[in-house]
């Protein structure tokens, strides 16, 4: 059922069975990703429609195939319920506009068959005044703003486009951290430029990067201290038959800062670790030929052909840019452990800018 702009539900602040109540209330209307919601009252929207000079009736986002939209208010209505402080809010709507700009998020990537998650990146100031992880655990729980600006998106998906399990949505198997993963940059411990200044913002601005992601899997490489050692195992995991669906496909890393540092101390920019990678990701075709994925018909699709050069080699990434290789750092500088991304169509390369007030109203401790 599609949450309307009218809905949000009253709840006495120092009642508890009501508070019980309501949540029972949202799972009955089928408002829930599984996880209990958080009352959205009338009181509680308008703090959060306070954050940002918009107005509510303004249409944000739409799936026009099925004919559903997503409006100011009804982003509100999911955030609160999420979890949000409403100082979040201008968060949330720079995150959703830069999902938006991943094309296959206005056409039919919500409900793919492979389930993808969006991968959310904040950059800039805002990281510190909200308390946003951006060390230890970074893809993991904890953290109240990383979880729930994520869990946002996920709701306003559900509840405004209408995009539920066994319903709009196809996903054969889904994934297991679909609508939890959004992380901040470790500016502090990087040695490069922010992912945001690649997405066309200045240094120093609060900003959101979104892409839609397949899965994630970690390279564990405490091993080496050579540089192209180091390089030639994440080569190793970005090119793996099994991500191999079309003639090319993008990946991204998130580095931990141990792994930046190593590399950038060998002298090497983001940019030359990607055209490093550029360069070496792929597989033969006698390897691709062995899982039946050798040929590429002309809708660029894989398929059994048999009939290939097997020594020739197949080139993984169409382009040597950001938007087919995203790089960042994140996580803690206590073991040589990164993440590679499954981009599932590509980065924008394009960063949105935070425009809202931000200033919590209370003090925000490091783990809400």
């Amino acid at each position: 059922m599609t949450l309307q702009a009218d809905a949000p539900v009253a709840v006495p602040d120092a009642d508890p069975e009501a508070a019980q109540a309501a949540i029972e209330h949202c799972y009955a209307q089928d408002w829930s990703d599984g996880l209990p919601l958080v009352p959205a009252t009338r009181t509680l929207v308008d703090r959060f429609l306070a954050t940002v000079d918009r107005q509510p009736d303004e249409v944000i986002g739409t799936l026009p195939h099925l004919n559903r939209s997503v409006t100011l208010e009804l982003a509100a209505i999911n955030a609160a319920m999420a979890g949000c402080r409403p100082e979040y809010f201008p968060v949330v709507l720079a995150a959703w506009e830069a999902i938006q700009r991943d094309r296959s998020a206005t056409g039919g990537g919500w409900q793919s068959t492979s389930g993808p998650s969006p991968l959310l990146v904040v950059n800039g100031p805002v990281r510190r005044e909200l308390g946003f992880n951006a060390a230890g655990g970074a893809f993991g729980p904890g953290f109240r703003p990383n979880m729930t600006i994520a869990r946002a998106i996920g709701l306003m998906v559900r509840n405004a486009l209408g995009v539920v399990p066994h319903g709009f949505e196809q996903a054969t198997q889904g994934l297991p951290g679909r609508w939890q993963v959004c992380l901040a940059e470790n500016e502090e411990e990087s040695p490069w430029e922010p992912l945001a200044v690649e997405g066309g913002v200045p240094a120093g601005t609060s900003a959101v990067s979104g892409m839609l992601t397949r899965t994630v899997e970690y390279v564990d490489n405490r091993h080496t201290a050579d540089p192209e050692q180091l390089l030639a195992d994440f080569a190793d995991t970005i090119s793996r038959s099994g991500a191999a669906i079309f003639r090319h496909h993008p990946a991204g890393i998130v580095f931990c800062p141990e792994h930046a540092q190593l590399l950038a101390g060998a002298g090497m920019s983001k940019a030359d670790v990607r055209a490093w990678l550029v360069e070496r990701c792929g597989r033969s075709k006698a390897d691709l030929a062995r899982v039946g994925k050798d040929g590429v018909g002309d809708n660029g699709v894989r398929f059994a052909d048999g009939g290939t050069d097997p020594g020739a080699f197949d080139r993984l990434f169409a382009t040597d840019g950001p938007e087919a290789l995203p790089i960042l750092v994140a996580g803690a500088r206590n073991a040589g452990i990164s993440m590679v991304v499954r981009v599932f169509s590509g980065w924008s390369a394009s960063s949105v800018p935070v425009v809202g007030r931000t200033t919590p109203s209370t003090p925000v401790g490091a783990a809400q």
